[in-house]
């Protein structure tokens, strides 16, 4: 079996932890006068917006309209929490080094569905559905790096590139 490879990051100091990011995301997600009039749904690129940013978190709007998703990446050693607050969302999860077929089966989120995770966690999000999705999310620490992946002819998911997050 090859070895797993992995993106060089340090492993970041936050007081939180995934089950608090989601209570943090939730927060924000009932908060609707905080976000609804922020919502943008535009093309080509998906439209977000930070909405707090403190020492330790911080928390985005994300909206989706048919079809658009990410590519399958990592936060750059960050932890997080994302909360679906409008359409659904599907999501992937994937094992780098592993093969594994580009085409697994998504997990469906609608209204309310919510994933959390930790520092070195894989996957990609995409608006299978007819209709606009958004979502809260919470990263702590705040994002620094975004980490993308590609599948090898053989299957195998690799590390692709690092991008910079703007801030």
């Amino acid at each position: 079996m090859p070895a797993v490879q992995r993106p060089a990051v340090p492993a970041p100091r936050t007081t939180h932890s995934p089950a608090s990011l989601a209570a943090l995301a939730r927060g924000f997600a009932a908060d609707t006068a905080s976000w609804e009039p922020l919502l943008r749904f535009t093309a080509p690129e998906r439209f977000y917006t930070r909405l707090s940013v403190a020492a330790d978190h911080e928390v985005w709007l994300l909206t989706w309209l048919p079809g658009q998703g990410t590519e399958i990446h990592d936060h750059g050693g960050s932890s997080g929490a994302f909360t679906v607050v409008r359409g659904e969302l599907a999501e992937g999860t994937f094992l780098p080094g592993a093969v594994s077929s580009p085409h697994a089966a998504p997990r469906r989120l609608a209204v309310g569905g919510l994933r959390s995770f930790g520092p070195r966690y894989v996957h990609e999000v995409v608006n299978r559905g007819t209709e606009p999705a958004a979502s809260v999310h919470a990263y702590a620490p705040a994002l620094t790096a975004m980490n993308t992946y590609r599948h090898r002819a053989d299957g195998t998911l690799v590390l692709d590139r690092t991008e910079e997050v703007d801030r």
